[in-house]
């Protein structure tokens, strides 16, 4: 708990600095001078300032940040500072200042993805478990082994797979997109390779959710099947199966690997009762036999076998590395992409082709920023670049309370020639404040079902 604490406060804390710097930046190259330099709201706990006059403070409620600037809206200004006021700036000044916080954050996601590439890390190799029986990978021809070698779009330009994350990152774009997925697959050792079509365009829904990972049944990473550790008094430690047994055979069907025995053993119910399983392994040279009768558990609507084992098997792994040319390439791909992909989810989420509960917040966020800090320092990395992407791509949004809906004022400005009213900004904040208030709590709900295993 106090891990998550920490690393939620440096994501949001390296985050929120970088934004509010990029409008800091841009008000100064602009000539306008800046009040206050603030991270959190509220009271000023801490406060510092410099020479021009800006007080550099650290705030009470550390959940955001703010630049205030000199500005004759909102209040008296000297006449001596009228020309370094932010309302006397032009248009195009204004605006300029305005984007530049998303902007950095932006920036620094391209920085992030970069340096994660750079510095390298090991992930899992792309060789795919049993598929589910039935699922959209087993339909497409998917195997046990399979080494996904490079996904297209068309069947005709081919982009090499590194790893299992770099294959995720390419079905969830292609369920997005709502289009089939190209697959150049070998077995593990890279022999007999063919090309098989995944057809992600049929699902049901453009949401990269446990649903659509239902229907696309993939097997994940390959692992063989050793068991792992034995929850007490369950199924399993009950029939004298042990940690470090190699499990050969279910009811005389050889287990290839361990995603296969995790289904193997779900379906052995009948008529909502559990079927005993013959269970053969290899332990110390010798091949044993069992018969284990696994609990049967309800998962939604469905009456599920476990038996309470986990796997020892280990993926094998590759380490994924770029150059520095290629990592900022790569840098500049992932953020566009992940950019796109926020803009068309939110759009989906509008029109209700896309549930709200793809919404996260601070929970959600913690423990993914620790879960990353935990691989490495390139896994936090890029987790940091993703967050950047979401808060850049966010802040752009047209609503009143967000750099986008300020972008939106003068762009009106622009077209009419005349500033939006004092009246019509009033109204418009307090519906801002009414939507973003709503997100939050949309984000809060979602996080709190998840950690309570309600979604």
């Amino acid at each position: 708990m106090l891990s998550q604490l920490l690393y939620y406060f440096i994501t949001i804390g390296v985050l929120i600095v970088i934004h509010e710097w990029g409008h800091y930046r841009a008000a100064l190259a602009c000539g306008v001078k800046v009040l206050r330099f603030s991270f959190g709201f509220g009271r000023v706990l801490m406060r510092r300032t410099n020479r021009d006059g800006t007080e550099f403070a650290f705030s009470a409620i550390p959940f955001g940040g703010y630049v205030l600037m000199l500005n004759e809206r909102d209040g008296d200004v000297p006449a001596h500072l009228r020309d370094r006021s932010f309302n006397r700036k032009t248009l195009w000044q204004r605006a300029f200042i305005t984007a530049a916080g998303p902007a950095a954050n932006l920036v620094l996601a391209v920085a992030l993805f970069a340096a994660a590439g750079w510095i390298g890390r090991d992930e899992a190799k792309a060789v795919l478990g049993t598929p589910v029986v039935g699922g959209l990978a087993d339909r497409a021809g998917l195997r046990a082994g399979d080494w996904i070698q490079a996904w297209s779009e068309d069947g005709q330009a081919w982009d090499e797979i590194r790893s299992m994350p770099d294959f995720g990152w390419q079905v969830a774009q292609a369920v997005a997109d709502k289009r089939p997925l190209f697959l150049d697959v070998s077995n593990a050792q890279g022999h007999g390779r063919r090309t098989l079509r995944l057809d992600t365009d049929t699902l049901e829904s453009r949401d990269f959710d446990e649903r659509a990972m239902r229907q696309l049944g993939l097997g994940g990473v390959f692992a063989a099947p050793v068991l792992g550790q034995l929850i007490a008094g369950d199924p399993a430690e009950a029939a004298g199966l042990r940690a470090g047994d190699r499990v050969l055979r279910i009811d005389g069907e050889p287990v290839p690997d361990a995603s296969w025995m995790i289904q193997r053993v779900r379906r052995a119910v009948s008529d909502g009762q559990a079927k005993p399983l013959h269970v053969a392994v290899q332990r110390d040279g010798q091949v044993l036999e069992f018969d284990v009768t696994p609990r049967v558990d309800v998962v939604g609507e469905d009456r599920v076998a476990r038996i309470g084992a986990g796997f020892a098997g280990k993926a094998d792994m590759v380490t994924v590395h770029y150059g520095p040319v290629e990592s900022i390439r790569q840098g500049l791909t992932r953020t566009w992409e992940l950019s796109a992909l926020t803009v068309k989810t939110l759009g989906r989420m509008l029109v209700g082709e896309a549930s709200v509960k793809n919404l996260s917040g601070p929970i959600t966020i913690a423990k993914a920023a620790d879960q990353s800090a935990t691989l490495g320092i390139a896994a936090f990395l890029s987790f940091l670049g993703a967050v950047s992407v979401s808060l850049g791509v966010l802040n752009l949004l047209p609503l009143p309370m967000l750099d986008g809906g300020h972008l939106m004022y003068y762009l009106f400005e622009g077209l009419s020639g005349r500033p939006v009213s004092e009246w019509w900004l009033k109204q418009l904040q307090r519906a801002g404040i009414a939507v973003v208030a709503l997100m939050m709590s949309l984000a809060l709900f979602n996080d709190l079902t998840r950690s309570l295993g309600l979604h």
